[in-house]
């Protein structure tokens, strides 16, 4: 077992980054206030296997793959996605158990959950389970690697507080106990949810106090590919005023705050306009209602938007050439009125995409594939000098 910091962490030079006329943080500042940038802002996320592939391809350990090939934006996570990603098993079947009690097991790329520590618990055991707030220096520590990073190569710095209300719920009681209690809530579910946002209030104030943040990212996966996995109505009136305290943290240390959840999440847009979000991803544009230039059109001028690349049908198959068009006609439309858009994937890019169609997207965004290589060439060189 390993541990993967989000995105990643190297000692490198400054001059990577030569020949841009914006740092990476300066060119994601002017992307969210629409002023001119140098190029559009850029934040890929790769599935494992395809950042492996990449690795092989530019000669670099898979941990480097984002950054040679031009992240703006650096992160970590402090909450529970870092036992679910963060933590990083070699071998198919192995297993850690986290401290919310919360047991993963590797199948296939990532981790996922095989012990849900209050799935049809008593009450007892409801009013008994404790939130890991003497681990809390433990998850910060998560952020101190990208907070340097950042700092020696002047990227953009996140902390990702997520899964905030819905989806941490999910992980302590199941799926199907936790859509059960929003349909028909009891006073235990309702302190659980309240419980799930203090903690996650908890890690955005001190991380927000002690280190130089430039977002706090938030999220909850409540909808599915179709539509929301329960009513706008049941969302507002139990995940909302919670999902308002953590955002409320960011703003209150004068920070953009991000929100991500997969999905058909259209109707509540609004809702998280109201509660202060200012960036929403990831825009998954073959859900219903989910098209980005629609979005753009309706919310642009109150929210920027970050994703937008389909991975289902346009990278994994179209042709090189439909690639580019379709994400030129993205970053054409979705900075429209000067930006307010992030490049990114609908979701993390999957192995099957041919080599051509990922070059073609960058090349789009104004990333050669000569400037992806010269990175790397830089990457084996400081590395072969550190001896690593």
């Amino acid at each position: 077992m390993y541990i993967l910091f989000h995105h990643h962490y190297a000692i490198w030079t400054g001059h990577l980054f030569q020949g841009n006329s914006m740092t990476p943080k300066e060119r994601v500042y002017a992307a969210l206030q629409r002023q001119p940038a140098d190029r559009i802002p850029v934040f890929m996320w790769f599935h494992p296997t395809t950042a492996k592939h990449f690795a092989g391809l530019l000669e670099i350990p898979p941990a480097y793959v984002g950054l040679a090939m031009g992240d703006d934006i650096t992160q970590a996570w402090i909450n529970n996605n870092y036992a679910m990603e963060g933590i990083v098993h070699e071998n198919e079947g192995e297993s850690h158990t986290d401290y919310w009690k919360i047991t993963w097991v590797k199948e296939g790329a990532f981790n996922q959950i095989t012990r849900f520590p209050l799935k049809d618990v008593s009450q007892a055991k409801y009013q008994e389970y404790k939130f890991p707030y003497e681990y809390t220096d433990q998850l910060l520590q998560q952020m101190q690697p990208a907070r340097d990073f950042a700092r020696k190569f002047q990227l953009y710095l996140g902390c990702d507080v997520s899964p905030c209300v819905f989806e941490m719920y999910c992980r302590l009681c199941g799926m199907e106990n936790a859509l059960y209690d929003l349909a028909a809530p009891t006073g235990f579910s309702d302190r659980l949810f309240k419980r799930c946002a203090d903690f996650s209030v908890h890690l955005s104030e001190l991380a927000c106090r002690q280190f130089s943040l430039d977002w706090l990212w938030t999220g909850d996966d409540v909808a599915s590919q179709r539509s929301l996995m329960m009513s706008p109505a049941s969302w507002r009136h139990q995940i909302k005023p919670h999902l308002q305290r953590i955002v409320q943290v960011g703003k209150n240390f004068n920070l953009p705050v991000a929100y991500h959840c997969c999905g058909s999440l259209y109707p509540i847009i609004p809702d998280l306009i109201e509660t202060g979000i200012d960036i929403l991803n990831p825009i998954q544009p073959g859900c219903p209602d989910m098209n980005p230039l629609d979005l753009k059109k309706e919310f642009g001028n109150k929210l920027s938007f970050m994703g937008g690349v389909d991975t289902q049908a346009l990278l994994p198959k179209a042709d090189t050439t439909t690639v580019q068009r379709a994400t030129a006609d993205l970053i054409e439309g979705m900075t429209s009125d000067g930006g307010g858009f992030i490049l990114a994937a609908s979701h993390t890019i999957p192995p099957e995409t041919p080599d051509d169609n990922v070059f073609a997207m960058y090349a789009e965004a104004g990333i050669s594939r000569e400037e992806i290589f010269d990175r790397a060439a830089d990457i084996r060189k400081i590395n072969a000098s550190a001896g690593l």
